[in-house]
């Protein structure tokens, strides 16, 4: 039988190798911790605290603004020294707690729970919103809510993704090797909320390793199997997932629910087990720092609100000043012009290169070779899209299905005239969304 997959996709140089075998090392902060009050999808958190307050590790510091919203916990204790605005890895400025790092570690005290039996779902999805779980492989979205679909007996599916297809990633890597009795906990933990689904744990076949160790764990285990999958990005996207692993397709307009489907992400599903069953929130996360600029490549176990410049430290710094620094992997993450930057929850990787190569690349007139569309997961047109975003035709472009791109960068990597259609594409659907909004 053939490795599951989808049609399109390309096939990046990983860059893997460089920091793959560097076991998750617990970084503990020096400096002030920044806790941005917009770490997820929706409403931002409410403070819960003012200056001069004194703070616990695990204590709540801002509380839910909303259903769609998730609380925040500092990650160490001390002392708050104001709520003020301070700038993010996507280069926005957002409201923030900032605490003194007393070096004490002080912790409130956790109530884990003494058997996944003795929870009611209720109880299960409370603990898990109570603990401050999004969606931790970049997207934010608050798990309570993805856990919560209006018809529960029609899921089916329930897939762990751990296929971390970007290049240079390998934070996933380590915690499946690591940690995958806390991945297996937590996704029983989600099968749990629902009766009639199975669990699938999603790999990559370019981790045998990671692999062979999930199949060990979940041998036994009636309703969970590991899926492996053909190595090729974009095939930790959530449509591609679970088209590759179920057979079934969503378009824009739709939810993995809608066809019996949740997707979560390593993180999240070992957050999910912390939060359920051993009382603790989303305090820290594993964080790869990598890339050819950077002395030795490493993975961390850093604390959420960390500053981004002392974990580059910790790896020994640059070996020279880098031309390209990105947030998250290089086909979807954000580029930093600077790195006294919190992490945050959606913190998954500090990339750092001798040589911006898209800036530097010369673009050229498109030539029709049709590559953008034979690798396009989407089956969209990315040329003709970004034409038409850069004429700003919003209603062609929504006429020949923009809405469908899942901004994955396929195209503007392989595009010969090193055309930037996806940037194009991305501004049109910011703008569509815009429109829809206002309307």
């Amino acid at each position: 039988m053939g490795l599951l997959t989808f049609k399109g996709g390309i096939h990046p140089y990983e860059g893997k190798e460089l920091s793959k075998d560097q076991p998750i090392e617990t970084y503990t902060p020096k400096g002030e911790m920044v806790f941005p009050l917009s770490q997820h999808i929706g409403a931002p958190a409410k403070p819960l605290v003012k200056k001069g307050d004194r703070v616990l590790k695990g204590q709540v510091i801002a509380e839910a603004g909303g259903f769609v919203s998730a609380p925040i916990h500092s990650s160490v204790s001390g002392t708050v020294k104001g709520i003020e605005s301070r700038l993010t890895a996507t280069g926005t400025m957002a409201n923030a707690i900032i605490v003194e790092n007393d070096q004490q570690y002080e912790e409130v005290e956790y109530h884990p729970a003494s058997s996944l039996g003795e929870l009611s779902k209720e109880e299960i999805l409370k603990r898990i919103q109570d603990g401050g779980v999004v969606g931790m492989g970049g997207a934010g979205f608050p798990t309570h809510v993805k856990l919560s679909p209006k018809n529960p007996e029609s899921i089916e599916y329930i897939l762990v993704n751990g296929a971390e297809c970007e290049p240079y990633l390998t934070s996933d890597y380590r915690r499946l090797l690591e940690y995958g009795e806390q991945v297996v906990e937590g996704l029983k933990v989600m099968l749990a909320l629902f009766d009639k689904a199975k669990g699938y744990i999603c790999i990559e076949d370019n981790k045998p390793d990671c692999i062979k160790k999930m199949e060990d764990l979940v041998r036994d285990i009636p309703r969970i199997e590991v899926k492996t999958l053909m190595t090729k990005y974009p095939q930790g996207g959530e449509r591609t997932l679970i088209y590759a692993t179920t057979g079934r397709e969503i378009n824009s307009s739709m939810l993995p629910a809608d066809v019996g489907c949740i997707v979560d992400n390593v993180e999240t599903v070992t957050s999910i087990y912390r939060a359920v069953m051993l009382g603790k929130p989303v305090m820290e996360r594993t964080v790869t720092v990598t890339g050819d600029a950077v002395s030795h490549p490493k993975n961390f176990m850093a604390s959420i609100g960390t500053n981004m410049r002392e974990l580059v430290d910790a790896a020994g710094g640059f070996k020279s000043t880098p031309d390209k620094i990105i947030s998250g992997g290089p086909m979807m993450g954000f580029s930093m012009y600077q790195l006294d930057v919190p992490c945050t929850k959606t913190t998954s990787a500090i990339l750092s290169f001798l040589k911006d190569e898209v800036s530097n690349a010369h673009e050229t007139a498109c030539i029709n070779c049709g590559r953008c569309v034979t690798v396009c997961p989407g089956h969209v047109v990315p040329a003709r899209l970004a034409t038409f975003a850069q004429h700003g035709d919003m209603e062609k472009f929504q006429q020949y299905d923009g809405m469908e791109c899942c901004e994955c960068g396929c195209c503007s990597y392989i595009c010969p005239a090193k055309r930037p259609l996806t940037q194009s594409i991305k501004s049109m659907r910011k703008m569509v969304l815009a429109s829809r909004k206002r309307g």
